[in-house]
């Protein structure tokens, strides 16, 4: 049989799909000078395969199928599998539709949409895949023939899953190493675990299929095979909580230490699942860069939506040790949360500079179908658009921010966080204090003096709409 897997190219602004928001992706449109500055580069630097893709050509592969891999052309097939996203979703259907009209092929959709909105792709496919997709991919592959609604319950022993086949995918793009305007075409997304064990209401990681972890053996074997045939790559774990169990991740660096693999790698975690015995362990094994939520500065805040406080010395101390290593850091701040307020929202983004990540990504808080955050805020969505769920836009009407505010709040994250010479010396790596470099000091004084004058300036000619509201 031949088989398609299709990851479409998103349209419209940068997207990012697959394991992006539990599966439901994001899409990043520039509104400002900073924000389209910042679109460019990611567009430029950050292109990386899907993993599920990977799993399914794989699956199908092995089985002794014809496979082909494709991000926009249509290929003649008997199958096509497609990777759904949100915020995408139209596009994908445009793709499926095209192949079936010029090659009569049978196709389907896995992926978040497909699970948890099949309403939305069902009159366009021959078949949806509801679930994580392997399991389907395996009975298909074994002469099953898809139609309807076709269940894909979660596979527990996640050992026995084949490797990612990326030897079928084209690596012409480029990825940034890390943080860093370096790029590699030997950059390899992997899944040392799926879901995610917290209780955050307004992440989709969860709401797919419980948490389990891979053995750290198998998650070193994965890596050995993609080192015996790419020269130092570079590794992007893509679990939401790497370091979730000390003991697994000490044993997949110990595991690459041990067999001398020449890998750099980079994870996502709470920092309250690291200290420097277990970064000095990662690092030592190739970890380049780490990438942690903070979300709001507000303690009362995150409990309210499921997540524990990280105390903020904590946080403080390991990113500092972080940057006395060498790692890059990158932390998540959301806005637009049902307490937030300007001053808050506000204080977030002070507690940002302060914190000094290397990087720093600022969303709007999003209501994604299937959280508990999704139906505790149902009657407060304004946005019939599906496509504009893509965590950088106003979806709901909030208690005290317009939507004006809201992006022009985003834009000033965006603004105040990179649009300063300190952040320039934290990218460097130059550890020099900026009060030390009197040129420096005064310009990043200057600087904020203009983004803070420049934000009153918006607030107060809003104050007139509001009273005509």
């Amino acid at each position: 049989m031949r088989v398609v897997i299709a990851d479409i190219k998103g349209r419209g602004g940068f997207v990012n799909k697959d394991t992006v928001v539990g599966g439901y992706g994001s899409r990043f449109r520039g509104f400002s000078w900073t924000t389209r500055w910042i679109e460019r580069v990611r567009r430029l630097y950050q292109n990386v395969p899907s993993i599920h893709a990977a799993y399914l050509a794989a699956i199908f592969a092995n089985a002794g199928h014809d496979v082909r891999v494709t991000r926009e052309e249509v290929v003649d097939a008997d199958i096509a599998l497609i990777l759904s996203s949100l915020v995408d979703y139209r596009h994908e259907i445009e793709w499926a539709q095209e192949a079936k009209k010029r090659h009569g092929m049978r196709v389907g959709f896995f992926g978040a949409p497909a699970t948890h909105m099949p309403e939305l792709l069902e009159s366009h496919a021959d078949f949806i895949i509801k679930g994580e997709p392997e399991q389907a991919a395996m009975r298909i592959a074994s002469g099953e023939a898809p139609k309807g609604i076709v269940a894909s319950p979660a596979i527990d022993d996640l050992d026995s899953l084949p490797f990612p086949a990326w030897d079928l995918f084209h690596h012409g793009t480029r990825h940034a190493v890390g943080r860093s305007f370096r790029t590699s075409h030997r950059v390899f997304p992997v899944l040392s675990s799926r879901s995610c064990p917290e209780f955050c209401t307004y992440c989709p990681h969860r709401i797919t299929a419980p948490y389990r972890a891979r053995s750290a053996e198998n998650v070193v074997a994965e890596i050995e095979e993609i080192c015996a045939r790419h020269a130092q790559p570079y590794v992007i774990f893509r679990d939401p909580l790497f370091s979730e169990e000390r003991e697994r991740s000490t044993g997949i660096a110990e595991g690459i230490l041990r067999k001398n693999l020449k890998v750099r790698f980079e994870c996502e975690t709470r920092l309250d699942d690291l200290d420097k015995d277990l970064l000095d362990l990662l690092h030592r094994a190739g970890l380049n860069a780490v990438t942690f939520g903070v979300e709001s500065v507000d303690p009362a805040t995150l409990k309210r939506v499921g997540r524990r406080p990280i105390p903020p010395e904590h946080q403080r101390e390991i990113v500092s040790y972080c940057r006395d290593k060498g790692i890059d850091t990158e932390g998540f701040f959301v806005i637009g949360f049902l307490t937030d307020t300007v001053e808050t929202i506000r204080a977030t983004i002070d507690y940002a500079i302060d914190l000094s990540p290397t990087f720093a990504l600022f969303k709007m808080l999003t209501p994604f179908p299937g959280t508990p955050l999704f139906k505790h805020m149902k009657s407060l969505i304004t946005e019939v658009n599906w496509e504009k769920f893509d965590g950088y836009t106003p979806t709901f009407q909030h208690p005290n921010l317009t939507h004006e505010d809201l992006i022009h709040l985003l834009g000033l994250a965006y603004t105040r966080f990179y649009v300063r010479p300190s952040f320039g010396l934290n990218y460097l790596g130059i550890k020099t204090p900026i009060e030390t470099l009197d040129a420096l000091k005064h310009l990043e004084a200057y600087t904020k003096r203009r983004q803070v004058e420049e934000d009153l300036a918006f607030f107060k000619a809003q104050a007139p709409k509001a009273i005509d509201q």
